[in-house]
């Protein structure tokens, strides 16, 4: 049987592994961030309704500049952003990989603060783009002074900054977003796809796009808006970036389907968001909770919880998955980490972990 290294793949790709987080048929799976939270009846109508009016055209391309989307993120994001200030594309990943192509490459160099998504280095490898994996602080925060370091010892030319940080779950200051994005010599891009799950009041970075036309701001509809499997991902930025990444979109890359579904679920913006506040609740009490049994969860923005303290993740991660409750392993040590789901499914999380806590000590997977 061929297998990989049998074919003549770029010589930079060799050894490399897709990203890959296991998908399995769980009564309880709470291990890719997903929105567990339906999205409201009335609101699939509309958008049934108007994906269907949309099927009628099908045998013409869609809007290459897929305006009236612009326009409606614009609206959403508010900060007197116009429509020529917005990019969309399947998914934020594919964002971000407008972006590595078009100011990314051979000989040129991304710059993030590891651990962090692990999307980026793939994306930075798919374009030829070198990789560097900078250090956080302690407890997985980034401080101004610890980020403009890295940018200066290494002249990146871009730097990916995850706001909230998966997999940490860490807010990130606004100072420091403001001190990379003054400090960088390249675009700096603030990957925001979690920022609607943050404390109310949290100050976005698109409050420092004006007067800064290197700077970026990446959101997604896959989490809050509960809409992962539609795959709609935006950007913010100077209407000078957003001609760049038009010069390596594919085009027509946004379906007409994608185009109607998206604009329906904005249209009902405030009662797909209505869930936030409900998700944030379940991530708070997994905090608590876990702390009460003696783990270590760290700090978070976003729907989900990195906690340590675990003795054996594997086989944490194992004897939860045989009680159908996937959860994620991601290499950090001794830590696992859980996405905030509906109550019933938090609950069904916390009972199966308390039999691992730390703060029993007869307690060993089973």
């Amino acid at each position: 049987m061929t297998s990989l290294d049998d074919l003549p793949i770029r010589d930079d790709l060799r050894g490399k592994a897709p990203y890959g987080a296991p998908q399995k048929h769980v009564p309880v799976a709470l291990n890719v961030n997903e929105n567990t939270h339906p999205i409201p009846e009335d609101v699939a109508h509309d958008i049934v309704a108007r994906v269907a009016a949309a099927i009628i055209g099908l045998n013409r391309y869609p809007d290459r500049e897929f305006t009236d989307l612009r326009t409606a993120l614009a609206d959403y994001l508010g900060h007197d952003l116009a429509p020529e200030h917005i990019w969309a594309a399947n998914g934020s990943n594919e964002v971000l990989q407008h972006v590595l192509q078009a100011f990314g490459g051979p000989g040129r160099t991304a710059l993030g603060f590891g651990p962090t998504y692990s999307m980026y280095g793939l994306i930075a490898d798919g374009t030829g783009t070198a990789w560097i994996a900078a250090d956080r602080d302690a407890d997985f925060e980034l401080a101004p002074e610890t980020a403009v370091a890295a940018i200066r010892r290494h002249d990146p030319d871009i730097v990916l900054l995850c706001s909230p940080n998966n997999p940490t779950g860490t807010p990130l200051p606004p100072e420091t977003v403001a001190a990379v994005a003054d400090a960088a010599r390249g675009v700096v891009v603030v990957d925001e796809a979690y920022h609607e799950f943050a404390a109310p009041g949290t100050p976005s970075a698109l409050e420092l796009l004006r007067g800064r036309p290197r700077l970026l701001v990446s959101r997604t509809m896959s989490k809050a808006f509960a809409f992962a499997g539609a795959r709609v991902g935006y950007l913010a930025a100077d209407p000078a970036v957003v001609d760049a990444l038009r010069l390596v979109r594919l085009p027509y890359h946004l379906s007409a389907l994608t185009q109607a579904a998206a604009l329906g679920a904005l249209a009902h913006a405030d009662e797909m968001l209505a869930m936030v506040d409900e998700i944030r609740g379940q991530r708070d009490r997994i905090t608590r909770e876990l702390a009460g049994m003696g783990f270590t969860p760290y700090r978070s923005g976003s729907n989900f919880v990195l906690f340590g303290g675990v003795a054996d993740p594997p086989a944490v991660f194992a004897a939860l998955l045989e009680r159908g409750i996937l959860i994620r392993e991601i290499g950090l040590p001794g830590c696992l980490r859980v996405t905030a789901g509906t109550e019933a499914e938090t609950t069904a999380f916390l009972e199966a972990i308390a039999l691992f806590a730390p703060n029993d000590p007869s307690t060993t997977p089973e």
